[in-house]
């Protein structure tokens, strides 16, 4: 019987906001470097001739991984092998597969270009530099040509998962790169802005953060970006929706987006992260402790280069593609015959779970009558620790032929950092990972 390989696993975990400023400070030549005993390996990739600098990857092989920041926040914050603290994460997404976190678009996290010009503009730029990135991996980690690369975008990461998947299984089938692509993972992806942007006023109705003259007042805003993005008036749509989250923010008395349990100005992934790693005395700050503990760990980040969660200026560049959907990018993997997994999770507002369901059903592939015609099965997520086994449902799942939807409960935006357990197994199912994570105590 032949032996499992590990799967590697590229992360785009790229957040939605519109706060933030960056610099971009002189660059040096491109420098890769890692742990003694080369478990850990991290660098600058250069994806096209005038970019002096972006952050390519961490690379961890007892397991591995690599850096909008993807790097520092779904790295350090959500599933990779060390807290912020640089203590151990119990659930680290390691136990099942290598891990590669790229910062992307350029201009993140840890990733820079000398000149603002050189900032992306569209998303086939940004993804067009992620091929690149990936070329520079392949070279430096030879490895990658035998085993299954599976890409994993959350939020505005997902959209770009999804473009990039369409685009690396085309030169796959061309011959211009020898690689195996795995599949495709969108995490609360923005995929439909319209869909969601429909979605926020009953959601926030029904768990009782709108009232009925409020929500109206969303919805026809709601409407209005539909109309706009169906105009391609893509930047009229974001400037729409960007009002439409200040009137949500005003009339449910500042919901956070990420999870409607919780208010503005909370951070469900930095207290998280902070609790579990029993740090009180850091400050509840992501870039001033990724700065200060993170920064000096990697060593190679030039001195005036510092990390933010999201730049505006990287935002303001992208406003013409921002609100464009990436449905149609889903429908061509279906068709090109790679694995698609979608999960959402039940409190996210910014991407709501019924907004994501409303996309997927205007998919045109072949298969999507008979996948909306099973049931969802509920996931328990019990194992060998008695701790781990419940009553309780955790997630309901649907799968048919090449796609998979994932509902988990109890999370939001971020569903690593709510339901750390749960993500962790729903990892390894689509890696079909040979890792054993029936000891793993993630509570």
């Amino acid at each position: 019987m032949a032996t499992k390989v590990a799967p590697m696993v590229l992360c785009l975990f790229l957040f939605l906001s519109t706060a933030g400023a960056s610099s971009a400070p002189n660059s040096s030549s491109p420098v890769w470097t890692g742990t003694p005993d080369g478990s850990m390996r991290w660098g600058y990739a250069v994806p096209r001739p005038e970019l002096r600098g972006k952050a390519g990857g961490v690379r961890s092989t007892d397991r591995c991984r690599a850096g909008g920041s993807s790097v520092g926040r779904g790295n350090f914050l959500e599933i990779g092998p060390l807290y912020i603290t640089m203590q151990p994460r119990p659930c680290t997404w390691l136990h099942v597969s290598d891990l590669i976190f790229v910062d992307a678009p350029v201009g993140v996290g840890f990733s820079y270009a000398d000149e603002p010009s050189l900032l992306v503009k569209t998303d086939k730029q940004a993804v067009s530099d992620l091929l690149g990135v990936i070329q520079e991996l392949i070279r430096r980690l030879p490895s990658l040509q035998s085993r299954p690369l599976y890409l994993v975008g959350e939020s505005y990461g997902g959209k770009f998962a999804a473009m990039l998947g369409v685009v690396l299984e085309r030169a796959i089938r061309d011959g211009t790169m020898k690689l195996t692509l795995g599949g495709v993972v969108i995490g609360d992806g923005w995929i439909s802005p319209a869909d969601n942007a429909l979605s926020y006023g009953d959601l926030l109705h029904t768990v009782l953060r709108l009232n009925d003259n409020a929500v109206s007042r969303v919805n026809k805003m709601g409407l209005t970006v539909e109309q706009q993005m169906a105009a391609g008036q893509f930047a009229a749509a974001q400037k729409t929706w960007t009002d439409q989250l200040d009137l949500i923010d005003s009339q449910s008395d500042g919901v956070n987006i990420f999870n409607f349990l919780l208010d503005i100005g909370m951070n469900p992934v930095l207290s998280s992260s902070l609790l579990m790693a029993s740090q009180s005395a850091l400050s509840n700050n992501t870039d001033d402790i990724i700065n200060r503990v993170f920064k000096p760990f990697l060593r190679i980040i030039p001195k005036k280069v510092l990390w933010e969660e999201a730049t505006l200026q990287v935002y303001e560049e992208l406003k013409n593609d921002f609100m464009k959907p990436a449905v149609r990018e889903v429908d061509e993997l279906l068709a090109l015959g790679v694995s698609v997994t979608v999960y959402n999770g039940q409190y996210d507002v910014i991407v709501p779970a019924i907004g994501t369901e409303a996309w997927v059903k205007k998919l045109e592939w072949n298969g999507l009558n008979h996948f909306l015609s099973l049931p969802r099965h509920p996931l328990h997520y019990c194992n060998s620790i008695p701790e781990h086994c419940s009553q309780q449902i955790r997630a309901y799942v649907r799968a048919y032929e090449k796609f998979t939807f994932y509902w988990i409960l109890g999370a939001g935006h971020m569903v690593p950092v709510d339901q750390p357990y749960p993500a962790l197994r729903m990892i390894a199912n689509i890696t079909q990972s040979p890792g054993n994570i029936d000891d793993v105590t993630c509570y």
